[in-house]
This record gives structure tokens, sequence and C-alpha cells, in this order.
């Protein structure tokens, strides 16, 4: 087990992506946020407070997008549904996807995939906070990183927001 980002590396990391989302996306009435269930929630949650502080009050849109019956990479188990909300239409926004840990691209596949019932968007961007370079199985990248790290196939890289970190197993 081994700490990547401690609670206070953490903190600077989230302030830092809602630091350049802002620098990108000055106006955000045509910006939409969606958080992808169920470890994106938590990373979104903390990146709305963030920008909200940041924007002297606006509130950004912000949405939580379950992909569980898009996926294509777990057939074996029992399918449970979580809860998506997306109040507001998409159509000709920009749509920043925001995930914690992106590793081999399906589940951002899976997210652009169940986008498509809500429209269609103008563009869509990737904010993830930790990306595991080299360990891609789709040309997905992140437009906004937190963190890059190598890792093998063999390590898993959980964000574990009881303690406030992010650690590699």
């Amino acid at each position: 087990m081994k700490t990547i980002l401690d609670k206070q590396q953490l903190h600077l990391t989230i302030l830092r992506l809602a630091h350049q989302l802002m620098e990108n996306n000055i106006d955000l009435k045509d910006v939409v946020f969606i958080g992808i269930q169920p470890r994106g929630v938590q990373v979104g949650v903390r990146l709305m407070e963030s920008i909200q502080q940041l924007s002297a009050g606006e509130k950004p849109q912000y949405g939580i997008l379950d992909i569980t019956f898009y996926r294509d990479d777990v057939r074996d188990e029992l399918h449970v549904a979580s809860t998506t909300e997306i109040a507001f239409s998409i159509e000709g926004k920009k749509v920043i996807l925001i995930d914690d840990v992106l590793y081999t691209g399906r589940t951002i596949r899976a997210a652009l995939d169940a986008l498509q019932d809500f429209g269609r968007p103008q563009k869509v961007e990737l904010c993830v906070l930790v990306d595991r370079r080299f360990n891609r199985e789709l040309p997905i990248q992140p437009d906004y990183c937190g963190k890059a790290i190598d890792t093998v196939i063999s390590q898993k890289v959980k964000v574990e927001w009881d303690k406030e970190a992010v650690v590699l197993y």
C-alpha cells in the first residue's frame, strides 16, 4: 500500500482542477458538469463546491449519470442500477464528465453512450482525479487530470474519501 495523495494533496489537487476548469470555462451558462456513478460523484461534488466558491457563488449545473446498463465489461453479475439525476438539457452544451480514476477507458465509453439518451452535446470533455496511464484499452485521454501515475495491471488505485486519500494497492 502506498499513498499517492494525502489529505492536503487531495484538497489541493481538487482546487487546482477547479481552477483549470474555470480558466477554460469562464462563462458557465453553456457548461454542464456530470459525475459518473458511483465514484465520480464524490469528485464532482467537491469540484462543484470549489467552482462555486471561485465563481462568486454562481451555481454550476451538475448532474450524476448511472452507466450500469451501458457497460460492456461486467456481464456475469446482477446489474443493480444507481441513480441518474440530470435535471437540465445537455443539447448543444459543453459537457464535462467527472470520474475518480481513468483506467481502461471502458467507464468513459459507457458514459458517452449513456449521454446520448439525454441529447447531443456540443462538446464533451473529461476530468479525472487520477489517470492510470499505459493501461488503456480504448483511445480515451483526460482533458483535465489531477494526478497521472504509472501502474501495472495487478495494482489498484482507490480514492478513500473516509480517509481523504488516494491509495495504490
